[in-house]
């Protein structure tokens, strides 16, 4: 028998596997082992009684205008994105009224189940091009019938910029507290895009949930990563349940080396419960799957 080289044998030897698969052989009939692929696991958000998975896909990058860049995919795109992610653990899902993102969940939600998902969503609280700020139960109506679920199991208040929102908000902060008492909603709280917003989100009672900017660079934040990272570790120790965006910088910090130091920036401090990342293929979320694992699991 004629020699075989190294390249020639583990190419034989894939395709003699594949070819075992097809026949129906199993596992363990075997030479090699079959890993699976990672998925994502599932933590305890902060007091809210919530366990959510550790990533949420995000569905608002370059979001505005009921648009984003999740939704320019189109709805089958989407929903096959979105099937892969929940598929991969990711059975949690960000959304926002002004990402337009709704009826797009909704299509997914006819095909998995509703009880194995998180679903959060976010209320404009101002005048917007595409709605006028109501009360806070005439939008959960129709946020309800867009997404075709009966509840949420977080609900916000998006993008507050400025401080003293409990005042200026204190309208939206009952409708939420409301919907929360009939058992609309299960936890409450805020997105913050400024620093005051969220230091006052930190101490405030009210709050079950901040969804903060957090990278290791700086990019998009509400102040230095060390400064915020001091205030998420105060609403942790507050009993806050902190959801970490901007983890790539709003796309900007997406280099190999700053995916991977984003990661770990926001894992290992212990201050991040979970994150949400805006991703917008099959290859980005197994990338961000298997990253997020093997730090976890570090």
């Amino acid at each position: 028998m004629g020699k075989i080289d190294r390249r020639r044998f583990i190419q034989t030897g894939i395709l003699g596997a594949a070819g075992m698969v097809a026949w129906g052989a199993t596992a363990s009939e075997m030479s090699f082992p079959v890993v699976p692929a990672p998925t994502i696991d599932k933590v305890k958000l902060g007091n809210t009684g919530l366990i959510v998975p550790r990533v949420a896909m995000g569905t608002g990058s370059h979001g505005g205008n009921q648009q984003s860049n999740q939704t320019r995919l189109g709805m089958q795109e989407f929903v096959k994105l979105a099937r892969h992610a929940y598929d991969r653990g990711l059975q949690f899902f960000d959304m926002a009224d002004s990402y337009g993102s709704h009826t797009f969940v909704r299509e997914v939600l006819k095909q998995v189940p509703r009880e194995k998902t998180t679903l959060l969503s976010k209320i404009w609280t101002a005048d917007t091009k595409w709605a006028k700020a109501g009360p806070v139960s005439q939008t959960l109506d129709r946020f309800r019938l867009e997404t075709g679920s009966d509840y949420f199991d977080i609900l916000l208040m998006h993008c507050l910029m400025k401080g003293n929102w409990r005042e200026d908000k204190k309208a939206y902060m009952d409708g939420f507290s409301e919907a929360k008492q009939k058992g609309i909603v299960k936890a409450v709280g805020v997105s913050c895009h400024n620093w005051d917003a969220l230091k006052e989100a930190v101490e405030e009672p009210w709050v079950d949930v901040i969804l903060a900017r957090i990278n290791p660079f700086g990019t998009h934040m509400d102040g230095t990563p060390e400064a915020v990272m001091g205030l998420l570790e105060t609403a942790r120790k507050n009993g806050k349940g902190v959801i970490g965006m901007k983890i790539f910088g709003n796309g900007d910090n997406t280099s190999e080396d700053e995916r991977e130091r984003s990661l770990n920036f926001a894992i290992r401090s212990g201050n991040v419960h979970c994150m949400t990342l805006g991703l917008e293929n099959i290859q980005q979320m197994d990338d961000a799957i298997s990253r997020v694992m093997r730090i976890a699991r570090a």
